[in-house]
């Protein structure tokens, strides 16, 4: 059971809006090692997303807090 797999051409920033409306965490793992002996290691996780804050309604409330 063979699938076509499709291909089409995507923009960056189209990619980049995928990528940042969904999050992706991107894990890897570097090791230097010399005469099986490990010398350093280098873990690194990182999670990527979009922040989106409410503009002007969150400046109006905070608005009122400080007035009030």
């Amino acid at each position: 059971m063979t699938r076509a797999v499709e291909r089409r051409e995507v923009a960056l920033v189209d990619l980049l809006d995928r990528v940042l409306a969904g999050g992706v965490v991107i894990a890897g793992e570097i090791t230097l090692t010399i005469a099986d002996i490990d010398l350093v290691r280098i873990s690194l996780r990182a999670l990527i997303a979009s922040v989106r804050v409410e503009g002007e309604g969150r400046d109006e409330a905070e608005g009122e807090h400080r007035d009030g």
